[in-house]
């Protein structure tokens, strides 16, 4: 990968991690793969964390260096003596049923009880660069597409919905959990999810801490594309050869959505400053929450392999995980007492 720099001030690029070569192909990464398919332009940047699937910084630091890559090159690959354009930047897990489950929990309790707000904001800062470099579409005139067949929680939901569209396979589960542990999710969540499909559905969503099938959040607008499962890949062939012959007309809808209603780097960079005083205002009743969390995830993924754990819950009782649904979040009877333990007001 290329060369780590020094984490500087709030703007783009501050990390010095931006690439002077400009072939997106060119770099190996520890925790992201790319291929590009040339037919339709398609690049794949396929999410492949070591140990939690989760934002860590390592896979932060791989995702923007890949996404500046892109912008650097103009929107453009090379194999071979031929350079190719890329019209459409697709972003998929290849973690087993996760897409990716949001923020590093044993980063920011650590952050939190060492009051370190820089360390914070960096870490924060890096999320939303990288992120607002996908939704402005690496500069170039491209398409972006988010494949989600495994759960997606908060900053893995955020993450998603930086893309124009996303296609989800059926079975997978959607939300925004920080409530559950007195917090809101930081990196763009509710401007993104007002933009799609209104204030009140995602002041709803955020507040109910709740996960939801992806089926009704389907049905609610926030994920554009359903198929079934395993047949993801398939969808997005079938998705791309059809805005392939419409790609122009396509292309300018999203220019006009983001003339009509821009989400701006600045309003982000407000809600980002938000996140972290609120999470450094945590009380030690939702660190032990977020700690039990970060422990559930570590048992589920310590090794990085999906294995069948017995898993203690945040609420203390025991379960059988195979599958990455995680007991700590998705059944209603916990979420209900866990927001009277912190006198939530729906």
């Amino acid at each position: 990968m290329g060369k780590l720099g020094i984490w500087g001030d709030n703007k783009m690029g501050q990390f010095g991690i931006v690439p002077s070569e400009t072939n997106p192909l060119d770099f190996k990464y520890s925790q992201i793969s790319t291929r590009f398919d040339p037919e339709y332009g398609v690049l794949w940047t396929q999410m492949n964390p070591v140990g939690i699937p989760c934002c860590s910084k390592e896979l932060l630091e791989d995702l923007y260096h890949h996404h500046k890559t892109i912008e650097n090159s103009g929107g453009k690959v090379q194999i071979g003596s031929q350079l190719h354009s890329v019209h459409f930047s697709v972003v998929s897990s290849l973690t087993p049923r996760v897409f990716n489950l949001g923020g590093d929990l044993r980063l920011f309790s650590a952050l939190i009880k060492n009051k370190d707000r820089q360390a914070l904001l960096k870490y924060s800062t890096l999320c939303l660069d990288l992120m607002f470099c996908r939704m402005n579409h690496f500069k170039s005139p491209l398409i972006t597409i988010s494949l989600v067949q495994g759960d997606a929680l908060g900053g893995g939901l955020e993450a998603a919905l930086t893309s124009d569209v996303i296609i989800a396979e059926r079975g997978t589960k959607m939300g925004f959990p920080e409530m559950l542990f007195n917090l809101i999710p930081g990196h763009g969540a509710f401007s993104m999810v007002a933009r799609k499909i209104g204030v009140n559905l995602a002041e709803k969503l955020i507040l109910s801490g709740k996960v939801y099938p992806v089926e009704e959040l389907h049905g609610l607008g926030l994920v554009d594309v359903l198929v079934e499962k395993g047949e993801g890949e398939e969808a997005i062939h079938d998705y791309v050869a059809k805005r392939s012959r419409n790609a122009n007309g396509y292309m300018a809808l999203q220019k006009a959505k983001q003339r009509f209603n821009p989400l701006t780097y600045q309003e982000m960079m407000d809600i980002t400053n938000i996140w972290v005083d609120a999470a450094l205002n945590l009380g030690e009743k939702d660190l032990k929450v977020m700690d039990r969390f970060a422990r559930s995830q570590h048992k589920l993924f310590g090794n990085g392999e999906l294995t069948e754990p017995v898993v203690e819950t945040p609420l203390g009782e025991v379960s059988h995980s195979g599958e990455v649904e995680q007991k700590i979040v998705w059944t209603r009877r916990k979420i209900e007492r866990r927001k009277a333990e912190i006198s939530l007001v729906l």
